[in-house]
């Protein structure tokens, strides 16, 4: 972690972007950081490093994530409404009971990641990475999955209602109990 980043960013979110737009090639790290319940609505964290950062319980509404190393990191009961966490890396990290409404999954990595109970409704996870992901009783509704890898991951109990997994790839995925109606599967494979 580095000391001013986590400084500037708990001065607000005004202070860091700020910080951001004069400084947009320093690559910000605030990996193993207690953000636990922070108010971060709008803040620009594209590139940064947040590794086994603690985010349980934050707003990260709007937030920019694109390309964001998020690996481990724990963000239970998270809101990241309408985010944008296009390209990032999301492998291991908690997000069980998490609001991801609207938010932007598109080519993220989320092998191994814990989902479980997390609401995606309306999510972009085209081309995602969900390999052994959990995602018992997630809610996917019309959520766009078209091409992502969901091999050997857990939907036991979600509900995939609308969601559009054309070319997705199910093999050895648990769909036990999990609710697909009108879901579009043309060319998942299973």
């Amino acid at each position: 972690m580095n000391r001013h980043h986590y400084d500037l960013i708990k001065s607000g979110v005004v202070e860091f972007n700020d910080f951001r737009i004069k400084n947009p090639e320093e690559i910000i790290i605030l990996s193993g950081v207690n953000l636990r319940g922070a108010y971060l609505g709008g803040v620009n964290l594209e590139g940064a490093n947040l590794e086994g950062a603690n985010l349980r319980g934050a707003y990260l509404g709007g937030v920019n994530l694109e390309g964001a190393n998020l690996r481990y990191a724990d963000l239970r009961n998270s809101d990241l409404k309408g985010a944008d966490l296009e390209g990032a890396d999301l492998e291991g990290a908690n997000l069980s009971g998490a609001y991801l409404g609207s938010a932007n999954l598109s080519s993220a990595n989320l092998r191994n990641a814990d989902l479980s109970s997390a609401n995606l409704r309306n999510a972009d996870l085209r081309g995602a990475y969900l390999g052994s992901a959990d995602l018992r009783g997630a809610y996917l509704g019309s959520a766009n999955l078209s091409g992502a890898n969901l091999r050997n991951a857990d939907l036991s109990g979600a509900d995939l209602s609308g969601v559009n997994l054309e070319g997705a790839n199910l093999e050895g995925a648990n769909l036990s109990s999990a609710n697909l109606s009108g879901a579009d599967i043309s060319d998942a494979r299973f």
